[in-house]
């Protein structure tokens, strides 16, 4: 293939056109050697970002004919760095974009389902759990877990996401969860024992395992929600904020009756979830310099010392914005432990996405990746913040 190149008063002449590496979409062309005295290599990079226009990169690079291939190599290797560099900063704001606009919208209608409850809440519950319930049996059945073991049969995987969808609903209307995670594991071992081939035990565990981790933990934070439904309010305390908070409140909502212990216990762990992952991010990235552990290597022991300090912040102050609980060891207690079970969810996610050899769990969400990937700080929290106020907060005295 041959191409010319009209230099300021110099003739037409022949140039080689190649392309030396397809990945990048660059052409070289070299000049013929005869062109006495002076010697260029034309370097031209092409490129499209995502939804941009094309992108030219040029460079003239003298050279002579005693000069090696090696003074040739630095600046066109220069010219390629900084296209790479633009197109992966355009990337990252682009990324940052949609992560700023859809978090805030998801902030904005969790936080109305959260202040709204029971039905509401419950059914949002459930269709999120559908959600991450086909993310994780597609993960189960990836290359890199397939690879180990044997998968669950695909409607089996369908039939335990539609289980997983519907525990929360059964335990807001029964107001347990014992019967439905028994029958359902009972369900999806009969399933497997009866189909056609040989029943695996790997596809035992891992459908057994994704009611508990999808369905059954979901649970808990129906119970949090909708299950603890003593007053919050203390009307002896007059000047509260919670109480006045309570008075305003429309009686079309509920009133002040609708701010119940789950509320304020609901709307203060998720809350310190968000902290804890926001002073994570901005702690490791600042002082990250200390490895976590090898399931997450961006993960760091800086981030982690600064994701605990600001959820127990963000407990204790909302404690004493709402009122609850009442003690200070209280809210301290309630925010390592939101902060304990929102780390070894995201641990276990990583775990299963690792093994999975994936960086997301889908594509739901623009920009950040999977419905189970923002859900993971929330699975183990729910089950442990239950049972802290059923069963610890008390000894502590609200």
């Amino acid at each position: 293939m041959a191409a010319r190149l009209y230099l300021g008063r110099c003739p037409l002449f022949p140039l080689s056109l190649s392309s030396p590496s397809p990945s990048p979409k660059s052409l070289t062309l070299a000049l013929p050697r005869p062109l006495p005295p002076i010697h260029l290599r034309f370097h031209l990079v092409l490129r499209r970002p995502r939804r941009l226009p094309f992108r030219f990169t040029a460079a003239f690079v003298p050279s002579s004919a005693a000069d090696g291939p090696a003074d040739h190599e630095l600046p066109l290797k220069d010219v390629e760095a900084s296209a790479v560099i633009d197109q992966q900063r355009q990337n990252q704001g682009s990324q940052l974009r949609k992560r700023v606009i859809f978090g805030l919208g998801i902030g904005l209608g969790a936080g109305g389902v959260v202040v709204a409850g029971g039905w509401v809440f419950t059914v949002a519950v459930a269709a999120a759990v559908f959600a991450a319930a086909r993310e994780y049996f597609g993960l189960v059945r990836s290359r890199g877990i397939a690879a180990g073991m044997t998968p669950p049969p695909r409607y089996l995987s369908r039939v335990c996401s539609v289980i997983c969808a519907l525990m929360p609903v059964l335990t807001l209307y029964f107001g347990h969860m014992d019967v439905s995670v028994t029958s359902s594991a009972f369900v999806v071992a009969m399933a497997l024992i009866l189909q056609r081939g040989n029943p695996r035990f790997a596809q035992l565990s891992s459908a057994v395992f994704g009611l508990f981790y999808c369905g059954y933990l979901s649970c808990f934070w129906v119970k949090l929600r909708c299950g603890l439904s003593a007053p919050a309010l203390n009307t002896n305390i007059g000047r509260s904020t919670l109480s006045e908070i309570g008075n305003v409140w429309p009686v079309l909502l509920g009133g002040q009756a609708h701010w119940t212990v789950g509320l304020v216990a609901t709307l203060i762990s998720i809350s310190s979830i968000i902290a804890a992952d926001t002073f994570a991010f901005l702690g490791g990235r600042a002082f990250g310099r200390t490895p976590l552990t090898n399931i997450s290597p961006k993960k760091t022991l800086e981030g982690a010392l600064a994701g605990l300090s600001g959820c127990i912040v963000i407990a204790v102050l909302l404690s004493k914005i709402l009122c609850w609980p009442t003690s200070l060891i209280s809210a301290s207690a309630f925010g390592i432990l939101n902060f304990t079970g929102s780390l070894f969810g995201d641990l276990v996610e990583s775990m299963i996405k690792r093994d999975a050899g994936v960086k997301d769990s889908g594509s739901l969400i623009p920009g950040h990746g999977g419905i189970l990937d923002r859900l993971d700080s929330y699975v183990f929290t729910g089950a442990l913040c239950y049972s802290f106020v059923k069963i610890a907060l008390p000894l502590f005295g609200v």
